[in-house]
């Protein structure tokens, strides 16, 4: 069964796609520009209602299976699938199939009423019953595929023991209370209607689906509860989407423009060419030389829309285990105050960005509470004077990490001009590591990695979804884990060794090696571990018991199993089981329930929630540590997205504030949309390209 994890139920660490797809959020404008005369070609109205638009990513289609990770899902979620809720033209959570909802007190239970007017495109009412099957098909324990987290299938209770077949299915928080009532329960508090927008939410029809398993989601077989359906598909090819003459839309939103068709085709090298041949009607402006010649050919420039995307390009303090001045908060303020944005905007990326100080965008919910550095040259060679390094004397080489340009060309240059800056503004001399995307992944997004020497890592920041979680974009990751932001160096030395080593060998050594078949067989050789749960146990209870009452309410949230609970049952699989392997796989669970490990947790983290890590971390972490994850823990597992923003943002400050992040910019996404059509909509959200292609309309 999944643990509690302390300070963090709940909550998983976030990990994006890439740099350039686009993250964005909700309330955001699209700013468009005044129409001005275009030249013929490329500004030749779409014919009799059809709308030809570039593939999500600019990539190729092979699938269309709403449960699988795929850039397919920005097609399916809102345009051929529709579930509870989705986004409106403005990327807000708007009810869909919803007609209201009921929250419990404790914030656990949301009760959702069905809209009877929904109907299929075969004329079958859309039920709960629909969602539920939708729902189960991924949890079945039979399920290998089953990607919970791509749903809000990843915030219901007992979701991932009942798919690992570990409780039964009265367990599960999923209920169908009658045909057009369907009944949520999560683990802890969590704001779950950005998440019932996923395509991995959408309900499945459940007669079609079992006749045609495999394939239930291509033509002849499809069948559509959104305002288009699928009137064609070639893998790799074009996708040709219909009007769905049986939707009907929610009463009092703007549910679909006017489009009779949209051709979704493959992606292409040539975006502006293929627009001027009058080949596709919206394209992406992909690279800053497509960028400039639209901008210098009046009649495209008319075409030429923007929006901002919700991912943020940063400094992040690499947590090194070496002894370095970046342990000063003065030089960290000193490196944040001499980074001019402007100059990397548009030398190196093209004017394809905007700058910002904070970890929010325009429209974004903690824009108005976020407050970062300044940009002051002046000002930081006087921190760093102050430090100990007038003008960057004495001052050790600076390491800046970055993905190497293959997987992601933005990132090496952005570093070398963030190089010439320190090396011009403050006297401080750097040396550029470029990583594989799997170093520089777990950089980003784990804890502190060995071998890094003292510097920052050029990160990118954002979110899959409208979550919680999402709401300082990333930007407060390394607060996840123990030995980032705000540890003393002997605390980042101690916790080193439990990352990226499956089994920490200190703790091997104390209760045994989880890779010999033959330990936990027997009770006898659960002694040491049982005396540590024990003593583990006694410790934490004591200490929450300590805390503040606000604290002990999100350290404990309502509905989640004790730790002596979580205990006991761990020993119970050791006595129910047969063999000395069942026996040995239950030792190996408590041995993870109380040691730290890195196996399986991916992305550079380790098992936050083992007992002699929190134990070490309560004992350890210093005020300001406790507090950020206090304020992490509370935004994050709250049942109201917004309400929570001013506690993220307050988080967000005070880590911008002592240098351990420093933002640099937001990425945008340029675009062309033929004059004569209107309701492109860039995907603001991981994968970028285009999304919610339901609203598009010709004139």
């Amino acid at each position: 069964m999944r643990r509690r994890v302390k300070w963090i139920a709940g909550a998983t660490a976030m990990c994006v796609v890439g740099a350039a797809g686009g993250l964005a959020g909700c309330g955001t404008p699209v700013e468009h520009r005044t129409n001005a005369p275009a030249m013929a070609a490329s500004a030749a109205p779409a014919s009799q209602g059809v709308v030809r638009i570039t593939a999500p990513t600019g990539s190729n289609l092979t699938t269309l299976d709403p449960s699988q990770w795929g850039p397919q899902i920005l097609v399916d979620q809102g345009t051929i699938m529709e579930g509870l809720f989705g986004y409106n033209q403005q990327n807000q959570i708007v009810p869909k199939l919803c007609a209201g909802y009921t929250l419990s007190k404790d914030g656990l239970t949301w009760t959702f009423q069905i809209r009877r007017d929904a109907r299929w495109s075969n004329g079958q009412p859309v039920t709960a019953y629909d969602f539920y099957y939708a729902y189960m098909r991924q949890l079945a324990p039979t399920n290998p595929n089953g990607q919970l987290w791509l749903s809000v299938l990843n915030v219901v209770k007992n979701a991932y023991a009942y798919h690992a077949g570990t409780v039964p299915l009265s367990q599960l928080g999923l209920k169908v209370l009658g045909p057009y009532t369907l009944q949520i329960t999560t683990s802890v508090p969590h704001y779950i209607l950005g998440d019932l927008a996923e395509a991995g939410s959408m309900p499945i029809n459940e007669q079609v689906a079992k006749a045609h398993p495999t394939d239930w989601f291509l033509p002849p077989y499809f069948v559509s509860d959104a305002p288009f359906t699928v009137k064609s598909f070639t893998p790799n090819g074009t996708l040709v989407l219909v009007r769905n003459p049986k939707y009907v839309g929610h009463p009092g939103e703007v549910n679909e423009g006017n489009a009779q068709e949209i051709d979704v085709v493959p992606g292409t090298s040539v975006p502006v060419e293929d627009f001027m041949a009058n080949k596709v009607d919206v394209v992406e402006v992909g690279t800053p030389s497509d960028l400039q010649y639209v901008k210098t050919h009046p009649a495209l420039l008319a075409q030429l829309h923007k929006a901002p995307d919700y991912a943020v390009t940063y400094l992040q303090y690499d947590n090194s285990a070496v002894p370095s001045p970046l342990t000063n908060p003065l030089v960290r303020q000193a490196i944040g105050e001499a980074i001019q944005r402007a100059p990397i905007v548009q030398d190196v990326l093209g004017g394809m960005a905007g700058t910002t100080t904070t970890f929010s965008v325009p429209g974004w919910p903690t824009a108005k509470y976020e407050r970062g550095l300044p940009e002051n040259v002046t000002q930081a060679r006087a921190l760093l004077a102050k430090a100990g390094y007038p003008g960057g004397k004495g001052f050790p080489t600076l390491y800046l990490y970055a993905e190497v340009p293959s997987s992601n060309p933005q990132l090496v240059p952005v570093a070398e001009a963030v190089a010439q800056e320190l090396q011009m503004n403050l006297g401080i001399h750097t040396k550029i590591v470029q990583l594989n995307s799997t170093q520089w992944g777990n950089l980003t997004y784990g804890g502190p990695q060995k071998g890094i020497q003292p510097g920052y890592n050029v990160a990118v920041g954002g979110t899959n979804d409208l979550d919680p979680a999402s709401l300082n974009l990333g930007g407060d990751q390394g607060v996840y884990w123990p030995g980032t932001y705000g540890y003393s160096l002997a605390f980042v030395q101690h916790v080193l060794p439990w990352y990226n080593t499956p089994y920490d060998p200190a703790s091997i050594q104390k209760y045994g090696d989880p890779n010999n078949p033959n330990m936990g067989v027997t009770w006898s050789q659960w002694a040491p571990l049982v005396k540590a749960a024990q003593a583990d146990i006694a410790y934490l209870n004591r200490w929450t018991a300590e805390q503040p009452a606000a604290w002990r309410k999100i350290m404990d949230p309502p509905g989640s199993p004790s730790l002596t609970q979580q205990w006991n049952q761990i020993v119970q699989q050791f006595k129910q089981a047969k063999t000395a392997a069942a026996k040995h796989a239950a030792w190996v669970q408590a041995w993870k329930f109380v040691a730290p490990y890195s196996e399986g947790s991916g992305g550079g983290g380790i098992n936050t929630g083992s007992l002699d890590v929190q134990v070490y971390w309560d004992q350890h972490e210093s005020n300001d540590v406790r507090t950020w994850r206090m304020w992490q823990a509370e935004y994050q597992n709250s049942p109201d997205m917004f309400s929570s923003a001013a506690t993220a943002a307050k988080l967000m400050t005070q880590l911008i504030q002592q240098g351990y992040t420093i933002p640099l910019y937001y990425a945008e996404t340029y675009y062309l949309e033929r004059t004569g059509i209107t309701g492109a909509q860039p995907n603001p959200w991981s994968w970028g390209g285009f999304y919610q292609m339901q609203y598009l309309s010709v004139r």
